[in-house]
C-alpha cells in the first residue's frame, strides 16, 4: 500500500509565498507523474500541476508563471512553489500520483491514481 502526505497548508495574506509538500511511503519500486489539485468549495476538483518522473511539467492557465512544481525522485516527493497567491486560489490542495509500482505481499503491483488527504490553503485579501 502507498500513502501519499502532503503538508506546508495555511493562512497568508494576498501576494504571499507558500510552499506545499508530498511525500509518498511504502515499499515503492517507483512512481510516475505526480501532481498537484485543488478543490474549493461548491467547485470541481480541478488540476493544477502535474510533473513526470523526467522533469516535463504541465500547469493549470490560472497558476502559470506563479507556481513552480518539482520532485525529489530519490525521495518520492513533490513540491508545489506557489508565490503571488491570489483569494482565487484558496482551496484543499491535493497530491496525486498516477501510477505506483510497489511490493504487496511479496509481489510486484502497480497502483493507480494515488491520492493524499489534502491540505488546506487560504489566501486573504
Amino acid at each position: 500500500q502507498v500513502q501519499l502526505m502532503e503538508s506546508g497548508g495555511g493562512l497568508v495574506q494576498a501576494g504571499g509565498s507558500l510552499r506545499l509538500s508530498c511525500a509518498a511511503s511504502g515499499s515503492i519500486i517507483y512512481i510516475n507523474a505526480m501532481g498537484w489539485y485543488r478543490q474549493a468549495p461548491g467547485k470541481q476538483r480541478e488540476l493544477v500541476a502535474t510533473i513526470t518522473r523526467g522533469g516535463s511539467t504541465n500547469y493549470a492557465d490560472s497558476v502559470k508563471g506563479r507556481f513552480t512544481i518539482s520532485r525529489d525522485n530519490a525521495k518520492n516527493t513533490v513540491f508545489l512553489q506557489m508565490n503571488s497567491l491570489k483569494p482565487e486560489d484558496t482551496a484543499v490542495y491535493y497530491c496525486n500520483a498516477d501510477e505506483v509500482g510497489a511490493y504487496s505481499g511479496g509481489l510486484g503491483k502497480t497502483l493507480f491514481d494515488s491520492w493524499g488527504q489534502g491540505t488546506q490553503v487560504t489566501v486573504s485579501s
